[in-house]
């Protein structure tokens, strides 16, 4: 009786097994495509400290570059990867082509940021918009209009230079 009872729960356990494996098998291959997006992620990280470091344009546009691949190269595999992680990482891609001097790249990328992430905000540690601060850093809002500024969540410094360039073309 004790051997049928056994080989009960023996058939019923080895029917989950496949499932089982199935799951390692994904789990394996999602973290797999996390650890491949974050050693991208910190090679354009090291990249974007070396610009930083020796002021060289060029770093800043290869960091830009690297870390935008690192996104499209992510896949399915790395959805897992924290939203906001992979945002900053995005986010950092647009500055680094502002500062790369590539404002063309910088728009186009900030565009594919909206779209990817819609409705979706960073927010600098004085407590400023990214979104704000780069659609007046790269044109797409009209930076003639003072007023608007108070009502925008870009950065103060950001705020009182354009203010100090409309003034001194003014007067």
């Amino acid at each position: 009786l004790a051997g049928i009872s056994l080989s009960g729960c023996t058939t019923s356990i080895g029917g989950n097994r496949d499932e089982g494996i199935g799951y390692r098998l994904k789990r394996h291959s999602e973290i797999e495509a996390i650890r491949k997006w974050r050693t991208c992620r910190d090679e354009a990280l090291k990249l974007d400290n070396q610009a930083r470091a020796q002021a060289e344009v060029a770093r800043y546009l290869a960091s830009a570059k690297l870390l935008e691949k690192c996104e499209s190269d992510v896949g399915p595999g790395a959805a897992s990867v924290n939203s906001e992680e992979r945002m900053r990482a995005y986010a950092l891609a647009i500055q680094n082509y502002l500062k790369g001097g590539d404002v063309t790249r910088a728009r186009k990328s900030l565009e594919a940021f909206k779209e990817k992430h819609p409705n979706k905000d960073l927010y600098y540690p004085n407590g400023a918009s990214f979104m704000a601060t780069f659609e007046i850093l790269l044109g797409l809002k009209d930076r003639k209009a003072v007023d608007q500024f108070a009502t925008n969540n870009a950065t103060g410094s950001l705020k009182d230079e354009l203010r100090r360039t409309i003034y001194w073309k003014n007067h």
